[in-house]
């Protein structure tokens, strides 16, 4: 099969690879479309350290069923499908307990941190297991489905957070998850919503993604002007989805004493933390990793037509110009949203 590579850092090449052959539990899915994903492109330089070459990333995708392993039994060749980024034990004792997206032994597809390496969808097969499939509603394309992971990732950081309707919210960092957070934070009536950005052409897409307010990081009176919305008081709910000190800390400045502050943003190691602040004003710090179980909601939303993706999809391309996108992406060229390489 042909793939996209990760040789050697920000050496990323297309060529033949041996297609992977599904275990008895697993089923080869002929893959249809695959998001690029900032962690891939942090993943493309190393500097994450979670994508040792070789390997072939990408984990936001779908696709068609094209084999199935002997024991599987729910699915079968020709089924439309997308599928969750974790690879996991539906045994283990954390997923047992309905945690799944930190269990023992569990792998992300298209990562290979040192302990293992499991390679992903920028190729035109991938083998996944059988129970972290989800059918595609008809409605629905390939393209449209492989933005499934991402909204996923960002409903899971709002249903752990156990915000509701009465809430506020805020969201700094308006990238692609944090763009998702908002759209589903209006999608269940959460008012008003927030958006916190430095770069000003994102927080203009997150207001047409129906954020109440938006204001810049950069703004000397952000504080007093969250205050002013939420009735002097800072928001209840603060969600931080770009993962640096400054943006840790601010999310911590806009919360109201007792509010809740859940971290979605995974770029930094480490950050500075205002411990005294968080304990005085009863802080709740709550992270959020991954997904355990949003598929299915997210795939009702976008079939309903309650969550729009298509003004996130900036191009659809052949897997063949995945590295000259990845170049492009990575120095920053060009205000894109998600590109979607297609094998």
């Amino acid at each position: 099969m042909k793939a996209l590579v990760l040789e050697e850092y920000k050496k990323l090449v297309y060529r033949d690879f041996p297609s992977p052959v599904p275990a008895p539990d697993e089923v080869l899915v002929q893959v249809k479309a695959c998001g690029i994903c900032g962690s891939d492109i942090h993943g493309y330089d190393g500097s994450t350290g979670r994508r040792i070459p070789p390997v072939i990333m990408g984990h936001e995708a779908s696709g068609i069923i094209a084999a199935t392993g002997e024991l599987v039994k729910n699915w079968k060749t020709g089924d439309r499908v997308t599928f969750d980024s974790t690879i996991y034990n539906p045994d283990d004792w954390y997923s047992r307990i309905g945690k799944y997206n930190i269990s023992d032994g569990r792998e992300v597809l298209g990562v290979s941190p040192g302990s293992y390496r499991r390679h992903g969808a920028f190729a035109e097969y991938v083998a996944v297991p059988e129970h972290i499939l989800y059918k595609i509603p008809d409605n629905i394309s390939f393209e449209q489905a492989a933005m499934t992971e991402a909204a996923a990732v960002a409903l899971h950081a709002i249903n752990i957070s156990e915000i509701s309707k009465d809430n506020s919210a805020a969201v700094t960092g308006t990238g692609m998850i944090g763009i998702f957070l908002v759209k589903l934070l209006r999608i269940k009536n959460i008012s008003p919503v927030i958006a916190i950005d430095i770069d000003q052409k994102k927080l203009v897409k997150a207001s047409l993604a129906g954020a109440h307010m938006v204001v810049s990081s950069t703004d000397n009176e952000i504080v007093e002007k969250i205050k002013l919305q939420t009735e002097g008081r800072g928001v209840d709910f603060s969600f931080e989805a770009a993962g640096k000190s400054e943006t840790v800390n601010l999310a911590i400045d806009i919360a109201r004493r007792g509010g809740t502050i859940t971290l979605v943003g995974n770029t930094s190691k480490q950050i500075s933390f205002p411990l005294q602040k968080v304990v005085t004003s009863e802080l709740r710090i709550q992270a959020s990793c991954a997904i355990c179980g949003e598929y299915e909601a997210v795939l009702d939303y976008l079939a309903s037509g309650e969550l729009n993706v298509d003004d996130q999809i900036s191009a659809v391309v052949p897997l063949s110009e995945g590295k000259e996108w990845f170049d492009r992406l990575y120095s920053g060229a060009g205000d894109f949203g998600k590109v979607i390489l297609i094998p």
